[in-house]
This record gives structure tokens, sequence and C-alpha cells, in this order.
């Protein structure tokens, strides 16, 4: 809670670091959830999924970093939340991969000066292409020399300075309603606290929990772990028993003390819809125009996949200009301001939102629990990062009502909630897990059932291990988490790279059951177990025990 000299200084305008603004009639919290499945293939010299990854560097870290620190900058005193997952924050940390994303950028910035030579005589392309080139040119740079390589230094400066929540999620992102035991669900919040903690410096208040996946009793393994809240889709907190006095708009205490934050559907809405929503403007770029697919073959040849596949190489001329394929050419600075625009229009609406719910709380101001991917923001919607720089620009110059805050701040501010127990829910289709248990994917969990008890029975019969057996033990539960990824289920699911999805999840069980075979044979090939341990490398302070 703020002391008394600090409440005074906020009425008086003043605004410390570290101090809320308690001004307004309520609050909005905007959530970006930061996540990509562990990808890395050493035995590959380039690996198609491994773009991911630098896609997301290029469209969506770095931008967003670039508009935090503008803010930073320009003294901007505004409070987002985003979770990098464990997954994520291995892949941004490791060196392998961090070299092989300069490899990449130096790519793209080559073909962004081929592109300024071939477009010279078009003044429309022209500028696009000067603004990709230096938009790659500053990409290498804020990641190579500004951050050292490792942006996951950049985002722990934003939680330093008091600007940015990070929460955690599931080690591998693992969907955990669906996991049967309640060890293995442990382990996925033991690793990912664990591994939070060493690269961020402290452990996280919260998390996102994958999918957004929550069955009753989680909350007592989240507790454990000294988690304070976690979020649900709208559902899972209008359903809970007894019935929430505030819906979605103030949290609820579990049982256990863990609070629980439900999506508000209306402003999710408003971004999410790709009909309804804000990306679906014609002034925006469009996604699905680019130049791996436009161009000849032989001129994006060196810059696509070394097997002759087509790939989106990050180079895209048009807007989406409607329901026709005759797309015209994307004009920046009208794209520019679309996005003040909407973000006024959306600022807008919380306002009206916000001053309506206010007449029926008496003892707190609502809240308004906005989250989203982060990918959406770069990546699908190109002036996606734009929108928010302009969001919270406005939010914190141009209106009084609302004010931005973090889920852990507006608890200090609101210690005594309503205790309700939520219901069971996920989001994604129906809301009830059913896009990861399904036709497409139902085969995967008896294994993964079996390998989960396979594990906590290793973790049993040796509680003291050391030397080969020791690493033999920690690769089992590294291949067991990756096994576990949410990722597999949900890409067999939606049909798009299906047989990756099945090859790693079929991969991964292999390995750990090939073994707990050698364990439990006593005849561990160190050879074997090596290779491993240099192919999936994820966690490497690992502690099996964490099954035990």
């Amino acid at each position: 809670m703020l002391k008394k000299k600090d409440r005074a200084d906020v009425r008086r305008g003043k605004k410390e670091k570290g101090v809320v603004d308690r001004m307004g009639k309520g609050y909005l919290s905007l959530v970006l959830h930061c996540h990509l499945p562990y990808v890395r293939h050493p035995e590959h010299d380039r690996f198609l999924e491994e773009d991911w990854l630098y896609e997301a560097i290029t469209e969506t870290y770095i931008p967003l970093i670039n508009v935090f620190d503008g803010l930073v900058n320009d003294g901007v005193d505004f409070r987002l939340t985003m979770s990098l997952t464990p997954t994520l924050i291995s892949m941004l940390t490791d060196p392998l991969l961090q070299q092989r994303y300069l490899r990449h950028i130096s790519r793209l910035i080559d073909l962004a000066g081929k592109e300024l030579e071939r477009t010279k005589d078009e003044p429309e392309f022209n500028a696009l292409a000067r603004m990709y080139f230096e938009l790659f040119q500053n990409a290498r740079f804020v990641f190579e020399e500004k951050y050292g390589r490792n942006l996951v230094t950049a985002f722990r400066k934003f939680q330093d300075l008091g600007k940015l929540e990070i929460i955690t999620c599931g080690a591998t992102h693992g969907f955990l309603p669906l996991m049967k035991n309640a060890k293995a669900v442990r382990a996925q919040i033991a690793v990912a606290v664990q591994a939070h903690t060493k690269h961020l410096g402290r452990p996280p208040k919260g998390i996102w929990l994958p999918e957004c996946g929550y069955y009753e009793g989680l909350d007592e393994i989240l507790g454990e772990f000294g988690i304070r809240y976690f979020f649900t889709d709208s559902h899972g907190v209008f359903h809970a028993t007894p019935r929430p006095k505030y819906g979605v708009y103030a949290p609820i205490y579990c049982p256990s003390g863990v609070a629980a934050f439900g999506r508000d559907i209306e402003s999710s809405k408003q971004v999410w819809s790709s009909v309804e929503g804000y990306p679906g403007d014609y002034d925006y770029r469009d996604f699905y125009r680019d130049v791996g697919f436009d161009l000849d073959f032989d001129y994006v040849k060196p810059y696509i996949h070394p097997d002759g596949i087509r790939v989106n190489l990050g180079i895209k001329y048009y807007r989406i200009t409607g329901n026709t394929n005759n797309k015209e050419p994307y004009v920046r600075q009208r794209a520019l301001n679309k996005a003040a625009e909407h973000a006024g229009n959306f600022l807008f609406n919380r306002e009206k939102q916000v001053e309506w719910l206010a007449g029926a709380f008496q003892d707190r101001k609502p809240l308004i629990v906005a989250p989203y991917d982060a990918e959406l923001y770069g990546h699908w919607w190109f002036e996606g990062p734009d929108w928010i720089n302009y969001l919270v620009r406005k939010t914190v110059y141009d209106q009084k009502t609302v004010r931005l805050i973090t889920p852990s701040e507006y608890l200090e501010e609101n210690p005594k909630n309503q205790i309700a127990t939520p219901s069971a829910s996920s989001w994604g289709f129906k809301g009830y897990s059913e896009v990861w248990l399904n036709g497409a994917n139902d085969w995967i969990y008896r294994h993964l059932h079996k390998a989960a008890d396979r594990m906590i029975e290793l973790a049993r019969m040796f509680p003291q291990a050391d030397g080969l057996l020791l690493r033999a033990l920690n690769q089992a539960a590294r291949e067991l988490l990756l096994a576990q990824s949410s990722d597999w289920a949900f890409i067999m699911k939606t049909g798009s790279h299906v047989e990756y999805a099945e090859r790693r999840t079929k991969e991964h069980l292999l390995r750990f059951t090939r073994l707990y075979e050698d364990v439990t044979g006593n005849h561990i090939d160190e050879g074997r177990l090596a290779d491993l341990e240099y192919i999936d490398n994820v966690f490497p302070d690992i502690d099996y025990r964490v099954y035990a």
C-alpha cells in the first residue's frame, strides 16, 4: 500500500518512480503473452521451423523493445504485464540461436538492399523497400550492439525500471488440465519458476497458465511456488463458485489465496477479431502478400530455405485493401494514422466502459484485463506495436478516467477480494480444452501419462544420483517436459506443420523411453546421452528431483 506521503504526492500530480497513479475511475491491465515452442536443431545448418523465432524477434520482440525504450526515454510512466515463457527465454539466451539469428537478419538486410535497387523506378515500392532496409538494420543494431544478443536483458531492464511486470508460464507450455499426475504439474511450475528467477533476477509474481487452462486445485500448486495470481478466460471467472460480485472486473481469491483475473471480452474482441477488430482495417499491411512468394524463384532463392521451399521473408508491399486479390500498395503514414485513430477509439471505449462500471463498484475501482498473444503485435498485425505506443501515450496524457496498472499493483491496492473457485476452463474453441483433446491429437496422452509416471518412478528410485546417472535422469526430465508442450497438440488440431508436431512428440517420448530403459537396466550409453544433451539442451540447471 502507498505511504501517506506517496498518496499526497499522487494527489498533487507527482509521479514518483514505482508509485502508481491512483487517480481516475478505473484501471486497464494490458497483458502480452510471449511464447514460442522450443525449436532448436543444431544437427541441421538451416531448419525451417527455427524461423518462427527469428520472425518473432524481428517483427514482435524488437519492435516492442523499441516502443518501451521510446516511452522510457520520453519519461512516460507506463505499466504493462508480459509473460516470457521458459522455452522462449531458453531460446533467446542460447548462443547457437543468437548466432543463427544474426545470420538470418543479415540475409534480410542483403535482400532489402537488392530491393532498393530493383524498385528504384517505382517510388511507392522503393519507399517501402527503404523502410524494410532500415527496419532490418535497426533489428540487427538492437539485437547485437544495444543488448548484446540477449533480448531477455532488454525486458529485464524495463522490469527493473518498474514499467514492465514479467510473469512466467509452464516450463514448456504443457497443458496442465490434461496432466493426470499432480507431480507432473508441479514439475512444470517448479522448472518454470527456477528458470524465470535465474534470468529475470527475481521470482515471478504471476503466471500465464498455458492456454489459460485451469482446473480446481491448480491454484494450490501455484501457491506452493509463491505465485500470487494467474489469468483465466472470461468464463473461468464468470462461472466461479460462488458467482463473483464484480464479474471479471475485479480479481477473485481462490481458497488457496491465489488470485484469478478474468479476461474482458469486449476489449479483447476489438483487437483479436480479424473481421470486426482493428487488424482487419484495409489500410493496414497485408500479411499474406510476401516477396518470398511474389517474386521470381531465382531472385529469392538465396534467401528462402535451401531445399527451395518458399517462405515468408518479411518484405510485404501491399495493404489489405479489401476482400479482393487486387491489392494496392501499402502506405506507411496512412497506416500509422489509422493505428493512432484506433488507439484513440480503444481508449474511448475503455473510458466509457469504466465510467459505466464504476457506478456499480462501492469499495474499489473496476479493472479491465486485456490479454493477448504478443506475436499478434508486429508479426500478424504489423502496426500493432505502434498501436500500443499510441495507446499508452494517450492513456497517460489525454484523459484521466483510465489508468494503466499491473495485476500485482491492483492486488496491493485492493488486498481484500471475494473468495471463489474458478471453473475449469481454457481459451480456444468452446473454452473447455477441446483444442488440446480431440480426434487429431488424443493419441498422445496415454503416452505422456505413462512417461510422467515413469519419471516419477525414477525420481523415487534414485533420490541422490550423481555422475552419469544424474545426467541421464536430468535429460529424461527434459525430454518429458518437451514432449508435454501444448504446442504440438495445438498444431495437430489446426493442421499446419502437423508432421513436425507429430515427429517432435514421438521423438521426445522415444528418447525418454530409451533413457528410462537405460537407467533401470543400468547400461547408460554415455555417447548417446551426450548427443541428447547437445540437441535438447533446454533448462541446463534442471534437477530431476522436481518429480520426487
